[in-house]
This record gives structure tokens, sequence and C-alpha cells, in this order.
């Protein structure tokens, strides 16, 4: 007697029954009398880039809902009229901030459900979308931000469009909602999409492009991956890397993050092909019983690199030649002003926890929004929640460098903050995220605080350690790549992670699961004053946590 089969997840069931992603959402939309969407609406519209959420802070008054929205901004390149369109749609129906996020795009925050409609048409109306930024699909494609990197950054840039185009799912309810502004409830057409079938992907689905030696994406944190490789100043192809992926579940051994494989090179021409192999594997091997277990990197890791490489190889029609060699030197963005490879300008912007805001000391969101809309500059958003504003003419700089100024921006290389502040990141957390379990972004400026004081303390102050800190396991923020780590457990609690490197190329290990906000001080103390005695040289915090804390921790 065979054994029976396992129980699709609820997702499975209603991604089957409404393969067209409209669901209900179009008459609650324009139903004046409800504040919210049902369950499985909530989930496709996922699928339209939006995220209904409450206000974690105001549940004991009852819930006051309000959504996330997402752009799908490949490679972060926002145009001056996009960004002023954003910024503007912020200001009227969100909180009146914008939020870079670690896959180079803009979330808007705080928006009400009777505002939805009118910032989602605001949005189409600019040729801007959010269509497949969430959900079981292929999520916002990232590309290098920074122009100095190499002349092939417009070119990969260009690729990294291609493959956003050429994964996205063909439903018509999002331009009928959200575009056309359908009230009525549309019929299911049976529709089934050509790339995804009826239920798309059994979970997300992250793509990012670099061009070595700088790791700017964290490409290996991601499922599939686009190494540019160049010889004589031409790209002669890519290699690709496959199955990494952050997210996990506090004492659940079958989730873990993972750092993906190099698997093979393949020439420019077959891009596509290879891109829509790789997905398509996903679709068709990834766990739909357990949205906890349903990466591509559990597959990967299960089946193995020789079989994904075959599977590739099949669905590509064409063979994977091995790898050629690339090293990476370094990840994190460049800041202040520097001159581009074709002789004009960029300036690198820190922006703390990719919060685009204005305070009494520094009015950000207003500076932008007065040079953009002056100089026309084109933003781009980065990985690591920055922005850089780049093409600007020699003669330009002493203008905008005045602006900032008077807002109270530094554009210096420094950016006025400490070094470790400019290589952190935070996700959104409390009180906006149902998943959070800690505080992230609200908590980052104390901790950096105690972080700051605490090096200092050791003669360490102008030290840059990757800090980077999560309000939950799913890993947003991609705790698990860096030198220092805070997952959130519980409110005031933390998973301390410690041990991956500069280059962006090695996982960090749990230190310890159960570290109280109240135990920061004497458990970094300690560490800090080990560093600053153990260490080889110039050798960095993450590299020397795994020469000399890894091993004493494995040997007890």
């Amino acid at each position: 007697m065979s054994e029976p089969l396992a129980k699709l997840t609820k997702n499975e069931v209603i991604k089957a029954e409404n393969p067209s992603l409209v669901g209900n959402i179009g008459v609650t939309l324009h139903d004046p009398e409800v504040d919210m969407f049902d369950a499985d609406d909530q989930q496709f519209l996922k699928f339209h880039g939006i995220y209904q959420q409450d206000d974690r802070d105001l549940r004991k008054q009852g819930k006051k809902y309000m959504f996330m929205i997402r752009g799908r901004i490949p490679g972060g390149v926002v145009s001056p009229d996009v960004y002023l369109t954003y910024d503007r749609l912020s200001e009227e129906y969100g909180n009146k901030t914008l939020r870079v996020t670690t896959r180079q795009s803009f979330q808007f925050h705080g928006v009400v459900k009777s505002g939805l409609g009118s910032l989602m048409k605001g949005i189409n109306d600019a040729l801007s979308d959010t269509l497949a930024a969430c959900g079981d699909v292929n999520r916002n494609v990232l590309a290098p931000p920074t122009p100095s990197t190499s002349h092939l950054t417009h070119q990969v840039y260009q690729d990294a469009k291609s493959v956003s185009e050429a994964l996205l799912p063909t439903t018509k309810a999002y331009h009928q909602i959200w575009v056309e502004g359908q009230p009525l409830k549309l019929e299911q057409d049976d529709h089934e999409d050509p790339l995804y079938g009826k239920t798309y992907l059994p979970r997300k689905f992250k793509v990012a492009f670099v061009i070595p030696p700088l790791n700017d994406v964290d490409v290996l944190a991601n499922c599939m991956g686009f190494v540019a490789i160049e010889k004589n100043g031409k790209l002669i192809g890519y290699n690709l890397t496959a199955g990494g992926g952050m997210g996990m579940n506090h004492n659940n051994e079958n989730t873990y993050p993972r750092v993906a494989d190099v698997v093979g090179f393949f020439k420019p021409e077959n891009l596509i092909e290879v891109s829509k192999a790789v997905l398509t594997v996903h679709r068709d091997f990834g766990d739909r019983t357990d949205r906890k277990h349903a990466r591509l990197k559990y597959v990967i890791a299960e089946q193995g690199v020789e079989w994904f490489r075959q599977q590739v190889n099949e669905r590509a029609g064409s063979t994977l030649e091995n790898p050629r060699p690339f090293e990476f030197t370094k990840q994190g963005d460049v800041h202040g002003w520097h001159e581009q490879y074709d002789g004009n300008l960029f300036l690198g912007l820190h922006v703390l926890s990719g919060r685009v805001k204005d305070t009494d000391q520094v009015r950000l969101k207003s500076a932008l929004r007065k040079i953009v809309t002056e100089y026309r500059i084109e933003v781009r958003l980065t990985a690591a929640q920055n922005i850089v504003l780049t093409n600007i003419t020699p003669d330009q700089r002493a203008a905008i460098d005045g602006v900032f100024a008077e807002h109270g921006v530094d554009t210096s290389q420094k950016q006025g903050v400490s070094e470790v502040q400019l290589g952190s990141m935070a996700c959104p957390a409390l009180p906006t995220c149902g998943l959070s379990l800690a505080e992230s972004e609200r908590y980052l400026p104390d901790l950096l605080g105690a972080v700051e004081n605490l090096l200092d303390e050791n003669g360490l102050g102008d030290e840059r350690i990757i800090l980077r800190m999560t309000g939950c396991p799913n890993g947003c923020a991609r705790p698990y790549m860096a030198e220092l780590g805070f997952v959130g457990r519980s409110p005031k609690k933390y998973a301390v992670y410690l041990g991956g490197n500069e280059e962006g190329t090695r996982l960090a290990w749990l230190y310890d699961q159960n570290v109280k906000v109240e135990e920061f001080p004497e458990k970094l103390g300690g560490l800090f004053s080990r560093f600053k005695s153990e260490r080889e040289g110039d050798e960095r915090f993450g590299d020397y946590c795994t020469r000399v804390l890894w091993p004493e921790q494995n040997a007890t």
C-alpha cells in the first residue's frame, strides 16, 4: 500500500482555487464600510505587492488596520519622475516616510484602506508598479547600484531588468483592480500562468546580479544569483549561483540559513533560459506541504548540486560550463562623493535603517525632494538600505552640497556617523510587522550607541563591524551574513550570531540564542575586549570570531 500524500498547505489550496489572484479584492477595496481584507485575500494581496498589517502598539485599543506597499524597482533604479511620485504619495497616503528595503525597493507604511486604491493608481500612473514585489513568485531583482564599480554596470542592470520582466506573472487581475479600478468581483478565468502554472511557486524566489570584486548585493544570500564575468573589458557571461536564503525558524533544525553554491558558467545569450530553468526547478520540487521548508535552498541542499545542475541543463536546453574564477573583496556601499567611470559624479548617502524622513536635525526627505526636482537626478537604492544619487555633472556638485547642508545632511565619506553605523542594517519589525518577535529598527539607534561606547572603551572606535538586526528569524536584513547579528526571539531578547565576513561569502554562526537587552553591555564588552587583545594584525571582527571563538565554542 502506498503512503498517503502529504497534505498541501492552505496557501496551495487557495492558489489552486484562484489562479488569477483575483479573490474578492475588488469588492472589498470599494466597500467603505470595511477597513480590512479577509484572510484569503490577504494572501492574494501579497502578489500585488501589498501586506495588510495593524499597529501592534495600539492592539489593546482594538486593531487599527493599515497597509505596507512595496514597489517593484529592478536594480533599485528610480527615475526623477518616479521618485517624486513616490515621495508625494508617501505624504498624501502614507506615514510621510519612504523606506529603502534590503531588496533595492521603496516601501510605503501606514496606508489606510481608504487611500490604498489612490496610492496604487498613482504608482501605476507614474509607469511604476508593485506586481510581484511580494508573494510566491520572483521578487524584486537586485543589481549593482554603484556606477563607479565598472563600466559594465549599465549592461548588468539591463540584464536584471530583462530577468525581472521575464519572470513576471501574467495574471490580468493586477491591472484590472489597481489600474482600471474595477469594483465588481471579477470572474475567475481559470488562468494558468505559462511559467508559474496555476499554483505559482511554493514560496518566494529572490534573484541578484553582482559585478566582482564588490559584493554590494549579498549575492550568495539569494535563491539565484548571477556573477558577471568580464574579459578584456567585455561581459562574456555569468557564473550562476543558487540555493542561498536567509529565512529560518527558531528551534527548528529543518530550517536554516544557507549560502548559495556556485553552479556553473554560461554566456549572456542564455540568461533568460537559465533563469526560467532555475525558477521551474523550485516550482516543481519545492515543498508545498510545509511553507517553512519551501525555499529552493532546501531542494538543493537535499538533492545535491550535481542533480540541480542537470535539471538546469535539461530545462535551459544548454550545458553549464565550469564556473569561471572570481573574487569578492568586500560588501556594502560607497559613501560620499566619487567619480564615475564616465567622468560624472555620484553621491552615496547613508540612510539609517533605510528610513527616508525628516527630523528636527536632519531633513533628508525634503532635501532629496528639492534636489531631484531642481537637478533631475537619478536615484538608486542599495541592498544595504542606502541611497546613491548618480550621473551628477561636476558643475552641479557645489549647489547640491549646499542644499544638503541647509537640510542638515552630511555628504562627507564618513557621513558624520560611526563606522559601525555605516555597516548596519535593520528590518522594520514593531509596530507594523505581524511576524516580529522583538524590536529592530526602533531599537537599532540604542544598540548602535551601546556598541559604539563599548568599542571606544576598548580602543576600537574606528572599527567597522557589519552589524545587522531583525525582529524575527526570517532574516530580512540578512543578519546571518553579518559579523555581528541580532535576531529577535521575544520582547527584549535576541539570538546573537557572529562570524560573517567582509566579502559576504560566509555564514555567521549562533553564539548565544538567548541574550537579554540588559546583558548586551557585558556580553559584547567581553567580546570586544578579547578581540582587541587577541586579533592578528588588522584582522576583522568576523574573521577573529570564526578563527578563535568558533573552535572554542565547538570544543566544549
